[in-house]
């Protein structure tokens, strides 16, 4: 029998693991895709799927939870706001592995994961908008 092998330890604390995918499911909801190591990829996508699935509730409770894990005001407002809807008729599946060969310094499996049917403007958007702000700061 295999006891205990819920989820990949990845070689990591508790703590560590838990705030990594905190920020990679943040990263992701930002970005809408992102490139990491093939194991990590698979585990964010079982996260990302549950994660999207309570923000299509859409209740108080759901929003809690999603805060509890996520930590970020802006990703849980995008969360809300524009991929639970942009996902409404989709029954799961919102995440999609690409494996994209290997990592230079230790040939580590690499891996893009990415929503799917997701918008290509938003990889870099929030780094657009801060560099404009940025500029027309230093020109006024």
């Amino acid at each position: 029998m295999r006891h205990k092998s819920g989820y990949r330890k990845l070689n990591r604390t508790h703590e560590h693991r838990k705030s990594m995918f905190s920020n990679m499911v943040c990263s992701l909801i930002e970005h809408e895709q992102i490139t990491t190591t093939v194991p990590k990829a698979k585990e964010l996508k079982r996260l990302i799927d549950k994660i999207i699935t309570l923000a299509k509730k859409g209740d108080l409770h759901s929003r809690r939870i999603i805060i509890s894990r996520v930590k970020q005001d802006v990703a849980v407002k995008k969360l809300f706001e524009i991929i639970a809807p942009r996902y409404k008729d989709r029954n799961g599946g919102y995440g999609r592995i690409i494996k994209a060969g290997f990592r230079y310094g230790d040939m580590a499996p690499k891996a893009i994961i990415e929503l799917v049917d997701r918008d290509i403007q938003a990889k870099g958007a929030i780094d657009r908008e801060r560099l404009k702000k940025e500029e027309s700061s230093e020109n006024s």
